[in-house]
């Protein structure tokens, strides 16, 4: 397969997406964002949102979906060792691999007139690698047969909040890659970039968790008609 560029990678992402739809599967949306948005708490919300309103939702988890994760982590420790080109595209291998296995063996055992709502998938490479261009990522997880989701959502806050709120957290930062502020700034900007690049939807999550909420279940009725 030819290399594709970013907004060529964009439109065969969004043409499988539109197949996807046709064929009576389950509404899949991914959230997506840096350390500290409020993903997990934005997640809730709008689970317990589309809930309300009769509808069935599958809360589901990349990192606990894979089952093979403490060998991938294993190689993103050593790449936060001994950061350099090649293990980064070791890394983005492995994680394509993990999504391909979850396409393959979790996402077709959900019900198909079901939502299914994932944290993290994909568009968050853009936040975490450094070297390895993002349009190579999203050509080397349609190669790999990975889902494309119906609905990407890119979950933001202006970079000095979004690390306060990880920082502040009983289990802190929690990261691997990254570990100091300015990486957390330049990964913030980098993935920001991304959403507008790919046109995802792009919620900035600085106010309440119902204004964030009231925006993302307004973007999946969209996509539900």
């Amino acid at each position: 397969m030819g290399s594709l560029n970013n907004k060529n990678a964009g439109r065969v992402l969004t043409n499988v997406s539109i197949v996807a739809q046709t064929m009576n599967l389950p509404l899949f949306i991914s959230l997506d964002g840096p350390k500290g948005t409020g993903k997990t708490t934005l997640l809730e919300a709008i689970t317990a949102a589309l809930r309300a309103d009769q509808h069935k939702v599958i809360r589901l988890c990349e990192r606990k979906s894979d089952p093979n994760r403490g060998e991938t982590m294993a190689l993103v420790n050593q790449l936060a060792r001994h950061p350099s080109q090649d293990l980064e595209w070791a890394v983005c291998q492995r994680f394509a691999d993990s999504r391909r296995w979850i396409s393959q063996h979790v996402l077709p055992k959900q019900p198909s007139d079901s939502i299914i709502l994932i944290d993290r998938w994909y568009p968050s490479e853009a936040a975490f690698r450094h070297t390895v261009p993002f349009a190579e990522i999203l050509q080397m997880n349609l190669e790999r047969g990975v889902q494309v989701p119906d609905l990407h959502v890119g979950v933001v806050t202006a970079p000095d909040i979004s690390w306060a709120r990880a920082t502040a957290r009983s289990r802190g930062l929690g990261g691997t890659v990254i570990q100091k502020h300015a990486e957390h700034v330049a990964c913030s900007e980098m993935f920001e970039q991304a959403v507008a690049d790919q046109g995802w939807v792009l919620c900035r999550n600085e106010g309440t968790i119902e204004a964030a909420t009231t925006q993302v279940v307004a973007e999946i009725y969209k996509v539900l008609g």
